[in-house]
């Protein structure tokens, strides 16, 4: 298969015939793992994934500042430039030392297999994706070598290896693969959870809740609306492929540090009294100014009543839940049973959780950030201590506790926008949630503070809108807001990034009036 001694491959052609057969490869690994029904071992999955939990603090983020909810394409991308750039190493180590090249395909494939066996939840079939693309990766190198091999010496009558044939041959092969993860994909649809979704039915809320009051939206163009659409509600989560739980396969399990551990079926939590409760949720890595948001109404089961049917034994001051990827996060138990609106939702604005927010079940923990209450497709509570078992961000420097910092941000005009002279309103959204926001104050340039006019809102938990009209005059101006929540607490001027417990700062932009 290996025996091209006499002959001696372009540089030109072993360069692009190593493109050809890392396509092959990852083609196939794609097949392997929709066949197996285990899409998350497919190798540009599990080595993303793994990169994620090895990424350094800083470096995320980075990209959630810079991209945002786009950080995982982002990351997919990077990753398929630096497969590109291996696959030209491995063509031109073939072109003297073919077995060379061979063992580069070998290299990724292992990667590919530790990455999947690192996952949370693996199993040893995890492997297979990674091994048959290395394989299926090796045979079509060798094939491609030979084929575009051509005579050192040129006998008479003979001419080089026919180019465009070899083209073709590259052109097809990384076609075929394209293919070929494509039917993997197809196949890995088959436990696409979306049906499922829109067979559940909801059952009405035990408590139902009154509908936003009249003017809780600010009307002015451009704002933000109250309640956040579920598909431009904010997603930041370490998941590059969407954990696909049915309903029918679903089990909360409930144990640790009780007295009473017991397990809990979709529909037994379907039959349990849901609540309905407007809540806003807010990430931690959001900057000032940031739009890592959103308020929606969520219907649930009540946390605090799992946990008393449970038991929580003395000294337990923590749930570590963990979601059906592995994530795992903590939450203080005081937090949750201090009378607060705490849900296992099963539902987001009238309609079952999309798949992206946790279908079929998430928690929701208002006047915490997400990394310490919010964690989609939840499968496990374990009550347990902070000094025993450490979650995902906290092991990685976040604080063991996050309450949601006071946040107030400028939503209209847009920053380094031009404004009409003449009166034009300034307008955006405050939270501290279950503090509330009981005031918010506009400067212009460096006037005096002046009071906006506050939304009413449903409730403390919520973010709250504001308005305020200003005479604009032509010229450059810099616009800065301020919050003071429900305690009388003013928000913190002084301007901190994100790590370890949420940013602070006071958000100003620039804007010309023309």
């Amino acid at each position: 298969m290996w025996d091209v001694t006499d002959r001696r491959v372009r540089w030109s052609d072993a360069a692009s015939l190593g493109i050809p057969a890392a396509a092959a490869a990852m083609g196939s690994a794609e097949l392997a793992a929709g066949a197996i029904g285990r899409s998350q071992a497919a190798p540009l999955l599990a080595v993303g994934a793994a990169g994620i939990d090895l990424t350094p603090q800083w470096l995320k983020d980075f990209a959630i500042r810079s991209f945002g909810t786009a950080d995982k394409l982002v990351l997919l991308c990077g990753l398929g430039l630096g497969i590109l750039l291996v696959a030209v190493l491995v063509g031109l180590s073939a072109r003297r030392r073919p077995l060379l090249g061979a063992a580069g395909l070998c290299g990724l494939g292992v990667l590919g297999a530790v990455a999947a066996m690192s996952r949370p939840g693996a199993h040893a079939q995890d492997v297979i994706p990674s091994v048959a693309g290395a394989v299926v990766g090796v045979l079509v190198l060798a094939w491609l070598l030979r084929l575009g091999a051509r005579p050192v010496r040129p006998r008479a009558g003979q001419d080089g290896p026919d180019r465009r044939r070899i083209l073709l041959a590259g052109a097809g092969t990384v076609a075929a693969a394209g293919a070929t993860g494509a039917v993997g994909r197809l196949l890995s649809s088959r436990h696409d959870v979306g049906t499922a979704r829109q067979a559940v039915r909801l059952p009405a809320p035990a408590r139902p809740v009154a509908e936003p009051p009249a003017g809780a939206a600010v009307r002015v163009p451009g704002m933000t609306p109250f309640v956040t659409p579920a598909r431009d509600f904010y997603r930041v989560d370490t998941a590059l492929t969407l954990p696909q739980v049915s309903p029918r396969d679903w089990t909360l399990r409930v144990h640790g540090m009780v007295h009473r551990p017991f397990e809990l079926s979709f529909d037994e939590l379907l039959r349990r009294p849901l609540l309905e409760h407007d809540i806003t949720l807010a990430c931690v890595s959001n900057e000032i100014g940031g739009t890592l948001a959103g308020n929606a109404r969520w219907l649930g089961a009540s946390l605090p009543a799992l946990l008393r049917e449970a038991g929580v034994r003395s000294g337990a001051d923590q749930i570590l839940s963990r979601s059906a990827d592995g994530m795992t996060v903590s939450t203080p138990i005081d937090v949750i049973m201090d009378g607060r609106d705490s849900l296992l939702a099963v539902g987001m604005n009238g309609q079952p959780l999309p798949v992206a927010h946790g279908f079929p079940a998430r928690m929701v923990v208002p006047g915490l950030y997400g990394y310490v209450s919010a964690t989609k497709w939840v499968v496990d509570l374990k009550v347990t201590r902070f000094a025993t078992d450490a979650a995902y961000w906290t092991k990685r420097g976040y604080a063991e506790r996050g309450p949601i910092k006071t946040f107030s941000r400028i939503d209209v005009p847009q920053a380094f926008k031009q404004v009409r002279a003449g009166r034009t309103a300034i307008a955006g959204t405050a939270w501290a949630q279950h503090r509330g926001i009981s005031a918010v104050e506009i400067r212009i340039d460096d006037g005096p503070w002046r009071q906006a006019q506050l939304a009413p809102v449903p409730g403390i938990d919520t973010w709250r809108q504001w308005v305020t009209d200003w005479d604009a005059t032509p010229g450059s101006h810099n616009l800065q807001v301020r919050a003071t929540d429900g305690t009388g607490a003013l928000q913190p001027q002084d301007r901190l990034p994100p790590f370890p417990d949420g940013a602070t700062g006071w958000h100003s932009i620039v804007v010309t009036v023309t």
